[in-house]
């Protein structure tokens, strides 16, 4: 019994190491096939993840404080603004009746809703109000004036956020200035933006606290 346990021993450990082998090689081929099996099906998802609304730019979307005041529908909203040109859009608009009237008096009405591709920085009623009255009313009064203080807050282009910041040519031909970056922007180092990028059918309005004047 003795020397058949020797001859056998070896031929058995030579079959156990086999099957050992055999053992960790499946073992080994079935993680690899498992983890590459899970990192194919992430891959389709991740790719596949949706874009949100609040990932869409900025320089899309009307910006600022004052916005919160514009309508939520009808034609003085966004919406109808955009369908309506500039002088149209701003009569809808409460923040703007003021300037509205000063542009029929200036008789602008026809000049700017036929333009094309212009940006308007628009004074809200407060922006007006902080004039004195004898001085308002001189200009209202003054049609070349009013001509010219108006056409100076036009500049004959649109103005995404991305293109404000600079000098710029307007209507009246003097330049003014926009310092600052969305949703801050400074014009001509007093008036502050307070509403931006709205969009008219033949315009982008600047919504601004001030009224710009231009060189004497």
């Amino acid at each position: 019994m003795t020397v058949t346990t020797r001859r056998r021993t070896p031929a058995v450990a030579l079959a156990a190491a086999a099957a050992l082998a055999l053992t960790l090689g499946a073992c080994s081929s079935n993680s690899g096939s498992s983890t590459a099996s899970r990192t194919a099906a992430a891959a389709p998802s991740e790719a596949a993840a949706p874009v949100t609304a609040s990932d869409a730019p900025m320089s899309d979307q009307p910006f600022g404080t004052a916005c919160a005041a514009v309508p939520k529908d009808g034609a003085g909203s966004f919406t109808g603004m955009a369908k309506d040109p500039v002088a149209t859009a701003a009569s809808n608009n409460p923040l703007l009746s003021t300037l509205v009237t000063a542009v029929k008096q200036a008789g602008l009405v026809d000049t700017l809703n036929s333009a094309q591709n212009i940006t308007v920085f628009a004074p809200t009623n407060d922006a007006f109000d902080k004039i004195p009255k004898a001085t308002l009313d001189a200009v209202l009064a003054d049609k070349d004036k009013l001509a010219k203080l108006l056409t100076y807050h036009v500049v004959p282009q649109r103005l995404a956020p991305t293109d404000l910041t600079g000098a710029h040519k307007t209507l009246e031909t003097g330049n003014l200035t926009v310092t600052g970056a969305t949703p801050d922007f400074t014009v001509n180092n007093s008036a502050q933006v307070l509403c931006g990028n709205v969009r008219t059918a033949n315009a982008t309005v600047y919504i601004v606290d001030t009224v710009l004047m231009p060189a004497a």
